[in-house]
């Protein structure tokens, strides 16, 4: 990753906008949807700024003085004086979807939240506010967080009882509760690399590597694979697929040697 992607809360916190015009007024709208408080120069308590200033001498001398502050700073339309950059948002809150370019491009960002706006339902928040206050109710019925996950996982799948893309599944948490869904047994699959290149593994494979406990794989793997998996899932560098499958979804990587 070029940049480190996070969400920063701002409710009641002062951030520092200097410029006026177009540029400084949509930064303004972003921060207040956030619930920044609005500051025109350094304040006690700011910790990031935006910069809105169309002369770069001025824009680069108010963005030294702000971080000799201590401040963050972002310089509207001029990523090489940035600390940070802001995307472009999808929102459907509290599930919000940030697309980023590391300044690269704001109208690529732009095409690809576009793409994303039309794929997801107006009431994908609902299901995320449904989820959390039925999380006593999903302890209690699975215990065990592996168990909890994996169920979970299921339900959120394409086609499952939760599926993010059914404008309805808000509506149906308390069944999913009460039906007689199981977590999936242990099991092992393997995935056949065809090529060092993330871009082309199957779907089929991107799903596996997001779902799994458990990756099994030859060093000569690349962290560029590796990296598609779940961050949580533990890895072990072996020669060969394990005897017996752990508890849970366990992947065997098989390297090709002439990959």
């Amino acid at each position: 990753m070029h940049q480190l992607p996070i969400f920063l809360n701002l409710t009641g916190r002062t951030v520092v906008l200097v410029g006026e015009g177009e540029a400084a007024a949509a930064k303004a709208r972003l921060i207040e949807r956030a619930g920044g408080r609005i500051v025109r120069a350094w304040e006690q308590g700011a910790t990031i700024a935006f910069v809105a200033l169309d002369d770069e001498t001025a824009a680069r001398a108010a963005a030294d003085q702000l971080r000799a502050r201590g401040l963050l700073v972002n310089v509207v339309d001029r990523p090489e004086l940035c600390d940070f950059t802001t995307p472009a948002i999808v929102d459907r809150a509290p599930v919000t979807i940030a697309i980023g370019t590391g300044g690269a491009s704001a109208g690529l960002a732009k095409a690809v939240r576009q793409r994303i706006e039309s794929l997801l339902p107006a009431r994908l928040g609902a299901l995320a506010a449904a989820l959390h206050a039925a999380r006593d109710a999903m302890k209690a019925r699975w215990p065990a967080a592996a168990d909890r996950r994996r169920a979970i996982d299921a339900a959120l799948a394409s086609g499952g009882a939760l599926d993010p893309l059914d404008d309805r599944a808000a509506d149906k948490v308390s069944a999913w509760l009460a039906s007689d869904t199981v977590p999936q047994p242990s099991r092992l699959e393997t995935i056949h690399l065809t090529s060092p290149d993330p871009d082309d593994l199957t779907l089929r494979a991107a799903r596996l590597l997001g779902e799994a406990d458990q990756i099994f794989h030859p060093a000569t793997v690349p962290p560029a694979i590796l990296t598609r998996a779940r961050a949580d899932a533990v890895r072990h560098v072996v020669d060969a697929p394990p005897p017996d499958a752990p508890t849970g979804l366990s992947l065997w990587l098989d390297m090709p040697k002439d990959c």
